[in-house]
């Protein structure tokens, strides 16, 4: 390398955690033992875990992600931590076979940053973004699965509406299939300009004045489509819950109401009793196993948001594991 040649950012300067140290904070009592394991499930560039362990000096870390890139990125940046450190890749409502594989029965934090990372939405050959031309993949993990190009050239109109309706809560979303039906028999979708442009395209003028790019809403979609994201996180949440030893806690931060409903619904569930109406003693296997650690969803203050702009639409809830079943197993 030449003393011109441009040195890449440090991870540390390319990504800034979102709510850091109120996660820290609300995991931070669970890990105060020699050894507790906390498991950040979607690891990233590793901003979460570095604060985890530098405020966590008992702990240590189970990295899961199924992005190769962001593994390799996190390793480098954790290194300095040694053996209280396992990366791993997976997907992360693979929970379950990772830690039984590790040899570990429970674990006492897990901490889960849904939605796309830092890493993809910077890394512009991968299509994430609908503000840089590049190749439609947007797979988090670029070594399996179908891409965006596949979806938006492939699906009938009908299911390509139905994943625009359903994944970005999009008006027009047969507006938009219809469209794309119409010009990939002209030509296949190959780049995001191209798709960015049809969608700005589709809409109504009024529309494309307000609520910022047309877009964003079509790439949401196709995104949690090609990851299966919805369909893992369904699966993810409970296996994380069931995981936790009693004193265990749970913090997920989500960035749209799709994902944060489905976290809403497992933690409610979670902490209510299941004791049928009108009996009159509750019995230890209808008591809550669940302790709501945040009043609704939390999120970020004015001063992140200003600082972090990715940060504006996260929402922060927490739980507590609070016992056991009947046979003493973690319920």
């Amino acid at each position: 390398m030449t003393d011109d040649t441009p040195v890449p950012p440090a991870t540390s300067e390319r990504h800034v955690p979102v709510m850091v140290q109120r996660c820290v904070d609300l995991l931070a009592p669970a890990l105060q033992d020699d050894g507790a394991v906390v498991v950040d499930t979607t690891l990233g560039m590793g901003g979460h875990s570095e604060a985890l362990l530098r405020q966590c000096p008992r702990a240590v870390l189970v990295g899961i992600d199924r992005d190769p890139q962001a593994l390799e990125l996190a390793g480098a940046r954790l290194a300095s931590f040694g053996d209280r450190v396992r990366l791993v890749h997976a997907v992360y409502d693979e929970l379950p076979r990772v830690l039984a594989d590790l040899g570990l029965a429970t674990v006492r934090g897990v901490l889960m940053d849904l939605g796309v990372s830092s890493l993809q939405l910077d890394e512009t050959g991968r299509g994430f973004s609908y503000s840089t031309d590049a190749p439609l993949d947007m797979r988090m993990d670029a070594t399996t699965g179908i891409t965006a190009a596949e979806v938006v050239n492939d699906y009938p109109a009908a299911e390509l509406a139905r994943v625009l309706h359903q994944y970005g809560e999009e008006r027009f979303a047969r507006r938009i299939a219809s469209a794309i039906v119409r010009e990939r028999a002209r030509e296949p979708f190959t780049t995001s300009a191209r798709l960015v442009d049809l969608v700005r395209e589709s809409v109504p003028a009024a529309t494309r004045r307000t609520g910022g790019n047309p877009a964003k809403r079509t790439f949401q979609a196709l995104r949690i489509e090609v990851n299966q994201e919805l369909a893992v996180l369904e699966r993810a949440v409970p296996a994380a819950v069931a995981a936790l030893g009693v004193g265990g806690r749970i913090a997920v931060l989500a960035y749209h109401s799709l994902e944060d409903r489905i976290v809403k619904r497992t933690f409610a569930a979670g902490a209510k009793s299941t004791a049928p109406h009108g009996l009159p003693v509750e019995l230890p296997e209808h008591a809550p196993r669940l302790r709501l650690l945040t009043r609704g969803a939390e999120q970020p203050d004015e001063t992140e948001r200003g600082v972090n702009p990715r940060a504006a639409s996260a929402r922060l809830r927490a739980a507590e594991r609070i016992r056991e079943d009947v046979r003493g197993v973690a319920a």
